[in-house]
């Protein structure tokens, strides 16, 4: 047996996880903490000491031999590692049901609850234990031991539907492929993209240009290339992954994964007293009712609108002398939008592209965090695939330092692959802690995006667009690791209310646009000169082209997810699509295919922690976009609003409430405003 999978105390040591023992060291984890949890919810007074530090070391021990296998499942999959991870899901969810059913341990922290103890504890420790109480109940405890069943039952079925979601989009995914031998049928797009093309054709001993749907292939076609018939080939295959349409019909089909996990999420909620899976998602949320979201996403829909439906008139007029019977379908939108960005602003991704070389754009991230937290952030330049500190040549270590100490690392993994799952997100490695015999635990954070790889010896070079998503996922990463409290149930992002969650990621994306940051982020890749000032002025007056367009199509993803799981009725379900096609007649401005499948990929809400939630980004970017008109008010990069942003929100983690952290920072309850501001959206 391995020192990650059973004693795990360092970093992982990924070539040290055989995949064929996974399953039995889980189980062995599962079985032991089992065992000691019965000790120990059967104590006569129990106390912070005696039973919450044991529980969690119990938690951190099992977090940190299943991580690195969650990790490696979505960055280097294989037939042989997803049978095995798997296979221990449906024992991770039995745990988790039978943990959070324990009777007996429910009234050990409600013993401490009601104790002369838990005056005497910090605020991160009574908000775990109110926390813990909280979910007791969301787990079922109070429930009859048939229902206890039912709800356990359900709860490992939608793990294994959640998990088979995510794999047949990434099946569907890396099944489409198309080889170009003819450049002409590619032309448009720019040379990099091909560079990319081709090299991914290579790499599949071909010879062309390899066409996939992997987002850094699929974005410059839809947006460069010439050749619409091409366009709308992988607008079709994108658009129906995993679905009953388009090249793979049926092959990877989504829909009754899908319908059966919003049969069953709406039943665990009815088995916990709630009305639908929508009421149980804000139990947990900033939201306190289902009405109050639905009213916010139609007021900024509102809001929003109308100059949405003007900017897609626009864009049609320009489109339709150049385009054949004057059809504009959506696998033109995009290509004709930047066209009409370049005739008005002269300005493209693709322009910006050679000033964002991912080294420079890597040491400008860490140097507007050095500016705002006062942290130092170095390279693991020892860390190695051969010594499995590091499982790809993609993946980096790095260190952050505060005051000279150690206070947190991280995994860099940047870069699109076959085997690899796409999107950007963050992901817990270790949490901040402080052990029972006083030593601290420092957090470590995965940090993963999908952009365009390196090709031959030149760096790889980002768009704005990527720019923005890495800052994103980086915000993640310091809400993660920056935190101060020591107790891992409220220690960075635990105990952050989901809709939240988005609030540092998004703030941190503002510093993208600020030319006083912009300055030292970017740097030629050949003359290391940073961006032009008329090239920025140019990128600056398009920052908000077809805003509100792309506002109107959060907002329609964001009430489909909330309208679906709000009015799912048992007796007779409305058909996905039918909830899907109520939404975009009331918000769509751009009208989709009939034949288009969106949903069958939203991996957010039917295979991440989304649902009934989705929501939450626009929520949180209220918050995000206020908080940074405190900067804009003070100084971007002044010390005393960066060291209160890191006081009031970062270092706090979950221990208090996120509407009360906001309003320390701010000063006031969050305003809608600097949002519909930050977006150019003037509000109808």
């Amino acid at each position: 047996m391995t020192q990650t999978l059973n004693n795990p105390q360092a970093l992982p040591k990924f070539n040290e996880i055989p995949v064929d023992e996974i399953e039995a060291a889980i189980s062995k984890h599962l079985d032991a903490n089992l065992e000691a949890i019965k000790t120990l919810s059967q104590q006569a007074n129990p106390s912070w000491a005696s039973l919450v530090e044991v529980l969690e070391e119990l938690d951190d021990t099992l977090s940190k031999a299943w991580s690195p296998v969650s990790h490696l499942n979505s960055v280097m999959n294989s037939d042989e590692l997803r049978s095995a991870y798997n296979a221990c899901l449906p024992k991770l969810s039995a745990y988790g049901t039978e943990v959070g059913q324990n009777k007996d341990l429910q009234q050990a922290y409600q013993a401490i609850k009601d104790s002369p103890e838990f005056g005497t504890l910090n605020k991160a420790q009574q908000k775990a234990i109110n926390n813990a109480l909280r979910d007791f109940h969301l787990a079922g405890v109070d429930l009859a031991d048939d229902k206890k069943k039912r709800y356990g039952e359900i709860k490992s079925r939608l793990s294994e539907l959640s998990s088979k979601f995510g794999e047949n989009v990434l099946d569907a995914t890396n099944k489409w492929q198309k080889l170009i031998s003819n450049k002409d049928e590619l032309a448009g797009v720019p040379e990099s993209s091909l560079a990319g093309f081709a090299q991914t054709a290579k790499a599949h001993e071909q010879e062309g240009y390899l066409l996939t749907l992997d987002f850094p292939c699929y974005l410059p076609v839809m947006t460069y290339c010439d050749n619409r018939e091409l366009r709308e080939e992988m607008y079709t295959a994108f658009a129906t992954r995993a679905s009953d349409q388009g090249p793979n019909a049926g092959e990877f089909d989504n829909s009754d994964n899908m319908a059966e996990i919003l049969k069953l999420r709406h039943e665990l909620a009815n088995l916990l007293g709630f009305e639908s899976y929508a009421h149980y998602s804000l139990a947990s949320k900033m939201a306190e009712t289902p009405e109050q979201v639905v009213g916010f996403l139609e007021d900024l829909a509102v809001k929003s609108k109308a100059q949405a439906e003007a900017e897609y008139a626009e864009l049609t007029a320009f489109a339709k002398e150049q385009i054949p019977n004057n059809e504009l379908h959506p696998w033109d939108v995009t290509y004709y939008g930047e066209k009409l960005k370049q005739a008005r602003y002269s300005v493209s991704q693709e322009e910006i592209r050679p000033y964002l070389p991912a080294p420079k754009v890597l040491a400008g991230l860490f140097e507007v965090a050095q500016r705002l937290f006062d942290v130092t952030i170095e390279e693991d330049t020892e860390a190695c695939v051969e010594n499995g500190d590091l499982y790809h040549p993609d993946a980096q270590l790095f260190s952050i330092k505060k005051d000279g100490q150690l206070v947190a690392q991280f995994y860099f993994d940047l870069y699109a692959r076959a085997k690899k799952r796409g999107g950007a997100w963050m992901d817990e490695c270790r949490v901040r802690r402080t052990k029972a015999n006083g030593e601290q635990q420092i957090p470590v954070a995965y940090l993963v995006c999908n952009f365009t790889a390196p090709v031959g010896d030149q760096p790889a070079l980002l768009t704005h667009d990527e720019l923005t998503t890495l800052f994103h996922e980086f915000g993640h990463g310091i809400h993660h690791m920056l935190t101060k409290v020591n107790t891992a149930a409220v220690s960075g992002i635990n105990g952050v209310a989901w809709d939240a969650v988005e609030l540092p990621s998004q703030f941190l994306e503002n510093w993208c646009w600020e030319p006083e940051a912009l300055a030292f982020i970017t740097g030629h890749v050949e003359t290391g000169e940073p961006l032009p000032k008329d090239l920025l002025d140019k990128m600056l007056a398009a920052k908000h082209f077809q805003n509100a367009m792309m506002m109107m199509r959060q907002l329609e993803f964001s009430l489909f997810d909330f309208k679906m799981h709000l009015e799912y009725n048992p007796e007779n379900p409305q058909p996905i699509q039918a909830v899907l096609n109520n939404v975009r007649e009331k918000v769509a401005v751009v009208k989709a295919p009939e034949f288009n499948r969106f949903q069958h990929s939203f991996s957010h809400i039917f295979a991440g922690g989304y649902a009934a939630g989705y929501y939450s980004y626009k929520w949180a970017e209220v918050l995000s976009a206020d908080a940074f008109s405190r900067f804009e008010e003070e100084g971007i990069f002044n010390k005393d609003t960066g060291a209160s942003f890191f006081n009031e929100i970062l270092s706090r983690g979950g221990e208090d409430d996120a509407a009360v952290l906001f309003e320390n920072f701010r000063g006031r309850k969050p305003s809608v405003q600097p949002l519909l501001r930050h977006s150019g959206i003037k509000a109808a």
